[in-house]
């Protein structure tokens, strides 16, 4: 499959998001290297197009979200967050942002095709949110979780809610309090993944064969009856997103991002330069 539907869906070249289809597998690869595979507004209407495009397509039963050269994904592009909405932090692009990271995860959940992470390498906060609302993740060895927001004076606040509901109350807590990394055998332990494989390939190929003989509307049904067993109201979006701008519109948080993106305590490579929402 070429990137005709995704571009023709987006409305310009796809920078940020390569796509590639097999059998009944559509692979969503994040491909923005240079920038440890951040979030910006782009990348989300890019990641949307592709989630489009599985379900135009009508054998796709499987789609695979992956990182590139060493990072799944960094989460939110603090040198792009930074400079949104107005100076105070407020504004439509801010809040619009972040709904729209919010609406992608939600849909992940509900989407009617298995939704699987291959993660190999760093997984950073909103990057963790991609995560929590897959159906089923696979992670090398090399694999690294962490939620650093409390660094910038930030809370995961549309991360959260996913998280919570993948690992329990106290794992989500403690990688947000803690900011700490966790290593994939400890995110396999809390359940944010479900396996730790260095080629999960053969259990890919194990899993495209099963849903290939699963309807969606069957795959739909299962994710939305498993949601309505589980917690959280209906409000979740919109605690999520006032949080979230709150904290972006205090001076002394978008100072510290700042700080961080430009300043002299900016580390060099790791952690990443990126954050979620």
């Amino acid at each position: 499959m070429d990137l005709g539907g995704l571009e023709e869906a987006v409305g310009r070249p796809c920078r940020d998001v390569r796509v590639g289809y097999r059998g009944a597998r559509l692979t969503v690869t994040l491909a923005r290297p240079d920038r440890r595979n951040s979030l910006t507004p782009g990348t989300l209407q890019e990641l949307g197009a592709a989630l489009d495009l599985a379900e135009r397509t009508e054998d796709c039963r499987l789609v695979v979200l992956e990182g590139s050269d060493g990072y799944f994904c960094t989460g939110m592009d603090l040198d792009d967050a930074a400079g949104s909405g107005q100076e105070d932090g407020t504004g439509p692009d801010l809040r619009a942002g972040a709904e729209a990271y919010y609406r992608l995860l939600d849909r992940l959940t509900r989407l009617g095709r298995m939704v699987v992470s291959h993660v190999d390498g760093q997984v950073v906060g909103g990057g963790v949110g991609l995560v929590a609302a897959s159906d089923l993740v696979y992670a090398t060895e090399r694999s690294r979780f962490s939620l650093p927001e409390a660094l910038w004076g930030l809370l995961p606040c549309s991360v959260l809610p996913f998280l919570i509901r993948r690992t329990g109350f106290q794992p989500a807590y403690a990688m947000a309090l803690s900011t700490l990394p966790v290593t994939a055998r400890q995110a396999a332990a809390c359940r944010l993944v479900d396996e730790v494989l260095d080629d999960p390939g053969d259990v890919l190929r194990r899993l495209q064969f099963r849903a290939s003989r699963v309807d969606p509307a069957t795959v739909a049904a299962l994710k939305d009856y498993a949601r309505r067993l589980g917690t959280g109201g209906e409000d979740t979006e919109r605690l999520a997103v006032d949080e979230f701008v709150t904290l972006m519109s205090d001076p002394r948080v978008r100072q510290r991002i700042r700080g961080f993106v430009t300043g002299p305590g900016a580390p060099p490579a790791s952690p990443p330069r990126a954050t979620g929402t």
